[in-house]
């Protein structure tokens, strides 16, 4: 049995408005399945389909005010191609951001809504993702995060150092999903986080309870307004299992 990363879940003071920028900056279509609930993904994509991992954003009233722990980097051809990028999401809404992160060949930027994500200089790497290169996770361990994330889902890992873990699906499409090493600790639920899927055949209890083996948590909050399950990695990231399919 394993999971997929299927989506990238955002919470968003205006969804409908964080939805449009989003889907102009990687030219996804843009749907709703309910009041609150804004649905991005690529033209002619047949849900779910690792050459995509899907984003959805909801309405939620508190606003940020820490830096995201999860964030998506963004591909770019050649520096021409990064700069007209860059310049195209400024016209969108998005602004730059600092974070510390000095003099780096990417641009960190912001979303309307303050979500931090880099336009990444071109990284061959990077050639047939699509728009989003990376889905990027902040970690103390990576080695810990690949070993979880890696039995979690059928995502193969590719690289594992002190610094950094890479993963990407077994079927070598869509975007990488990276934990980088950062020292900050985590210190209130993450506005945005991975939302995994098992597979139609398997069961959602079944799979729960691997993952709960495997080293996740059940973080305290009230289960009974939801239909799916909330989990937490080792690092405590909050993550939503969705129903097989």
């Amino acid at each position: 049995m394993a999971t997929r990363l299927v989506q990238i879940n955002m919470k968003a003071q205006d969804d409908a408005a964080l939805g449009r920028f989003w889907a102009a900056a990687l030219g996804w279509g843009m749907d709703s399945e309910g009041p609150g609930v804004t649905n991005l993904e690529p033209p002619g994509f047949s849900y779910p389909d690792p050459v995509a991992v899907c984003v959805d954003i909801i309405a939620r009233p508190e606003p940020k005010t820490v830096k995201n722990r999860v964030h998506l980097d963004l591909a770019t051809t050649s520096a021409a191609h990064q700069a007209e990028l860059v310049a195209r999401l400024e016209e969108l809404g998005a602004t730059r951001a600092d974070i510390g992160q000095g003099d780096v060949p990417w641009t960190v930027m912001a979303d309307p809504e303050g979500n931090e994500f880099c336009v990444l200089e071109p990284r061959p790497v990077y050639g047939d993702t699509g728009p989003v290169a990376a889905v990027v996770v902040d970690c103390a361990d990576p080695h810990e995060m690949a070993r979880f994330w890696g039995r979690a889902t059928d995502w193969k890992t590719h690289e594992v150092t002190d610094g950094q873990a890479t993963l990407r699906s077994a079927q070598g499409v869509g975007p990488y999903l990276e934990f980088v090493r950062n020292p900050d600790p985590k210190t209130v639920w993450n506005r945005v986080h991975l939302d995994v899927r098992p597979y139609p055949e398997d069961d959602r209890a079944t799979e729960e309870a691997r993952l709960l083996a495997l080293g996740a948590t059940v973080p305290d909050f009230d289960r009974s307004a939801i239909s799916w399950t909330i989990l937490a990695d080792p690092e405590g990231n909050e993550f939503c299992l969705l129903s097989p399919g």
